[in-house]
């Protein structure tokens, strides 16, 4: 039988940071670290950080998808779907709603400030879980040489974000995996 609490908690945990969460997966972090890791205890940042790296490899919205996976990981395939409508909801009548309404008021100066404002706290949050992201990445020396790479070839020749996962990939098995 189906136990609806866990599912009912999940849906209105996902919805209510589906209404705070403005600017993508990386914006999500300080919400989620809050309200899933801190007050739920329903994963730990270790697994959030798998989630993260896993998103950004499968296709679709990195938060969408990291909320899928926290779903998924608290009450299986129904978890998954309820966690992902839930966070969605709001979002996709945001923008139906904006959408609507934009053309009517985006001439006005008094929103064009507004979307100022949020673009540059948008870039707070984005900085803030960059920071929270990296001071788990650096265990080693190889690590930072791993990371300096990367970002030289996706920042200053524009390499594939595709090529850099695989070769990443390829290269995390090589520098840490078993030694004969």
């Amino acid at each position: 039988m189906i136990e609806l609490k866990p599912l009912f908690d999940l849906c209105i945990t996902f919805f209510k940071m589906g209404c705070l969460t403005f600017g993508g997966g990386y914006a999500m972090m300080p919400v989620l670290e809050r309200e899933i890791i801190a007050k739920k205890g329903w994963v730990t940042i270790e697994e959030v950080m798998d989630y993260y790296t896993l998103a950004q490899v499968t296709p679709g919205v990195i938060a969408v998808n990291v909320s899928t996976f926290i779903g998924y990981k608290r009450c299986g395939i129904g978890g998954g779907i309820v966690s992902t409508l839930s966070f969605v909801l709001p979002g996709v009548a945001l923008v139906t709603l904006a959408a609507l309404c934009l053309s009517r008021f985006s001439s006005l100066l008094a929103v064009k400030y507004a979307f100022d404002g949020i673009r540059v706290a948008v870039g707070a949050l984005i900085l803030d879980t960059t920071v929270k992201l990296c001071k788990g990445l650096f265990k080693d020396g190889k690590a930072v040489v791993f990371f300096l790479i990367t970002f030289a070839l996706s920042a200053f020749l524009s390499a594939s974000p595709v090529l850099l996962l695989i070769a990443a990939g390829f290269g995390g098995f090589f520098l840490y995996g078993p030694k004969k």
